[in-house]
């Protein structure tokens, strides 16, 4: 869930094929999201043939300044509520700015503990030079500066899944591999998203939502097994709302189910009862 060079010139240049390299390589259709948008969601966790209502979600974006420019602020929480925490413990904290033209990050921090496993990262997007420069501290150990190189189209976590609800999918077939790039404990992973066509979801108030059905391959670890063990639901139209995602995880399987819609780019999401 962290220097310009010193030659002013060399830095104009740097930046403008870093940006024109940005647009030409990692194109977004168009931006599904703005500032003001706010999601929430209940998570829910599967004991034997029972859903438990274990914790919740939310997912916001706010205009802010960043190193003199306009940015949007990304940022996403997760808990479970402390009567499951015997289950399986998280709290999580993610944020993101982000470049609002290219949805490329600038600023990434995660703060987690999933169970016993604790983790903090920031990163620093350095285009000019090509590199992340990151912080990681894990568990008890000390925190690890270093340096990460900025390949191009590399995520976030937080970037990613704002970057994946941008994508146009009337352009692709079913089956189709949308690939991804992104970054995650200092290192970068190549995944993809799978299209696997449009289906018709209901949420826990029995509303349906007319939504693309993705595939979404994870990286292996302390929380997730890996490969394609989560599957999204997002709305049909331009918002491109996550409604449903559910995963398999080391202890048995979650999933997140839309609770509040507020301040979406579009007026409303797709429904089938609209």
């Amino acid at each position: 869930m962290k220097s310009l060079g010193s030659h002013i010139i060399t830095v104009f240049l740097l930046l403008l094929r870093s940006n024109l390299f940005a647009q030409e390589q990692c194109p977004i259709d168009t931006r599904a999201f703005d500032a003001g948008e706010e999601l929430k969601y209940n998570a829910y966790y599967n004991w034997g043939f029972i859903w438990l209502h274990a914790g919740e979600a939310e997912f916001s974006v706010k205009d802010k300044q960043y190193n003199g420019r306009k940015v949007l602020h990304l940022k996403a929480y997760g808990t479970t509520y402390k009567s499951y925490d015997w289950i399986f413990t998280v709290r999580e904290k993610y944020q993101s700015y982000i470049d609002p033209e290219t949805l490329m990050p600038l600023w990434y921090e995660r703060d987690v503990k999933e169970g016993s496993y604790t983790a903090f990262e920031n990163y620093i997007f350095d285009y000019p030079n090509r590199r992340i420069n990151t912080y990681v501290q894990k568990r008890d150990r000390p925190g690890v500066n270093g340096t990460l190189e900025l390949t191009p189209c590399l995520l976030d976590v937080m970037t990613a899944i704002y970057y994946f609800r941008s994508v146009d999918f009337n352009r692709y077939q079913t089956g189709d591999q949308i690939p991804i790039h992104m970054i995650l404990d200092s290192h970068a992973y190549h995944l993809y998203i799978r299209y696997l066509g449009k289906e018709t979801v209901k949420t826990r108030n029995k509303t349906p939502y007319r939504c693309i059905k993705c595939a979404i391959q994870l990286v292996e670890g302390t929380m997730f097994k890996g490969d394609e063990d989560a599957v999204v639901w997002v709305t049909d139209d331009a918002n491109r709302i996550p409604v449903v995602v559910e995963a398999q995880i080391v202890v048995g399987s979650v999933k997140a189910i839309l609770t509040e819609a507020k301040g979406l780019k579009q007026r409303t999401a797709n429904s089938d009862n609209q």
